[in-house]
């Protein structure tokens, strides 16, 4: 009897193993540093225009407090990118009435505000005193 037991375990354990083999994975390959190790650091990425347009707007008026009425100029620089952008300051009635103010605004790459300054201010209804050229 313990010879017939004993076999019916020595085959009830056959198919463990087998089963255990059949659900084997191959090891993960080893990690040769090729990959990100060796990459050269990613610079960020730099924004779209209209993505960093969008980044002077929000971000001026939240630290102004003032609504933003347009950006007027906008060009890329090395660091980033340097906008003009019109604030309304103070709204009086008629509109044209109203006291708008140019900033210079400059943002990162990555659309961070890195600084604003206040060029001028005039009244909406005025045309502009500046000369070009």
């Amino acid at each position: 009897m313990t010879n017939s037991s004993s076999s019916a375990d020595a085959e009830s354990d056959a198919p463990k193993k087998t089963a255990t083999n059949k659900t084997r994975r191959p090891a993960p390959a080893k990690n040769t540093g090729s990959d990100s190790e060796t990459r050269a650091p990613r610079r960020p990425k730099r924004l779209r225009p209209a993505e960093a347009i969008r980044e002077a707007r929000e971000q001026l008026a939240e630290l102004t407090g003032k609504p933003v009425d347009a950006v007027s100029t906008f060009n890329a620089t090395e660091d980033g990118w340097r906008l003009e952008v019109e604030v309304l300051e103070l709204e009086r009635v008629p509109d044209t009435m109203s006291l708008l103010a140019s900033y210079e605004v400059t943002l990162d790459r990555e659309g961070m505000l890195t600084g604003y300054q206040r060029l001028r201010r005039y009244e909406r209804g005025r045309s502009d005193d500046r000369r070009s050229g």
